[in-house]
C-alpha cells in the first residue's frame, strides 16, 4: 500500500497506520466480491488504489468533514467515494445509498468487517428516498461520482441537503458542456454553481473536477419527479 501512502503524503492528506490497513482490507473484499457479483471493472490493485480509493478522497483536499457533519454518498456502488471519505473521515456521519440490494450486502460487510461507526447503508432510488422525512433536506454534504448527467444527478442529490448544503459532484476534465448545460436544472432546484475544483490524481494524467453546487433554498416537493423521468428528461 505504500503508492497509497505516497499519494496521500504529495496530496498532504493526513492518515494513520490503521487507517492504511482499512483501505488494504476493503480492497482484499472488493476482490472477493467481485468473482461473484459485478462491482468494479478495474480489479488491478495499483489501478484500485489510484482509480477508485485515491480519486474518491481527493475531495478531502478541498473539504474537512469534522464530527457533526451529515454526508449522504448518492448511487455509491461499490461504496465510492463513501467508503474511503469515512476511512479518513471517521467523526462525520455517512448515509452510502445504492438502489441494488446486492451491493447493499457487499458494503454491509465491509462496515463490519472494517469496524466503521456512524454509516448506514440504505437499499433504494433516490428519487425515493429523499422523499421520506429522516432524509429530505437532511444533510450538509451529498456526493456522487455516479456517471450520470448533471442535470440528472441535481436532481437527485440536491433535496437531500439543508440550506446552504453543498452536493459536490465527481466529474472529468471534459465536462465543461455539461456543466453549462445543468444551470437550469441547479437553478429549479433552489440552487447554484458556487464553485469548481480542479485536481489531478498524483502519478497519473487523470484530472478530477468537483462541481460545488450550494443549496440556497429548499427544493419545490415536485421534485425529483418519478423514477427514469430525470434521466429521460432532464430539467
Amino acid at each position: 500500500m505504500k503508492l497509497l501512502e505516497d499519494s496521500l503524503n504529495e496530496l498532504n492528506i493526513s492518515y494513520t497506520d490503521k487507517q492504511i490497513d482499512m483501505f488494504n482490507q476493503y480492497y482484499e473484499l472488493l476482490i472477493e466480491w467481485n468473482k461473484r457479483i459485478n462491482l468494479t471493472a478495474i480489479t488491478e490493485k495499483e489501478d484500485v488504489i489510484l482509480k477508485h480509493f485515491v480519486d474518491s478522497v481527493l475531495i478531502c483536499r478541498f473539504f474537512k468533514f469534522y464530527q457533526g457533519i451529515r454526508l449522504i454518498d448518492i448511487g455509491t456502488g461499490a461504496g465510492f467515494p463513501g467508503i474511503p471519505v469515512k476511512i479518513l473521515n471517521p467523526e462525520c456521519s455517512i448515509v452510502l445509498l445504492d438502489s441494488l440490494n446486492k451491493r447493499i450486502r457487499f458494503l454491509d460487510t465491509v462496515i463490519n468487517t472494517l469496524g466503521l461507526t456512524d454509516i448506514e447503508c440504505i437499499h433504494g432510488r433516490a428519487e425515493d428516498v429523499s422523499r421520506e422525512k429522516n432524509y429530505r433536506r437532511s444533510f450538509d454534504y451529498s456526493i456522487s461520482r455516479a456517471v450520470s448527467n448533471l442535470s440528472t444527478l441535481s436532481e437527485y442529490c440536491i433535496p437531500f441537503l439543508k440550506t446552504e448544503g453543498k452536493f459536490i459532484a465527481y466529474k472529468s476534465d471534459k465536462s465543461e458542456k455539461e456543466i453549462i448545460e445543468s444551470e437550469n436544472a441547479v437553478s429549479c432546484l433552489g440552487s447554484e454553481i458556487t464553485d469548481i475544483k480542479e485536481i489531478s490524481i498524483p502519478g497519473t494524467d487523470i484530472l478530477r473536477k468537483f462541481v460545488i453546487i450550494t443549496n440556497k433554498k429548499p427544493v419545490d416537493n415536485k421534485y425529483p419527479r418519478k423514477a427514469g423521468i430525470p434521466e429521460k428528461d432532464p430539467l
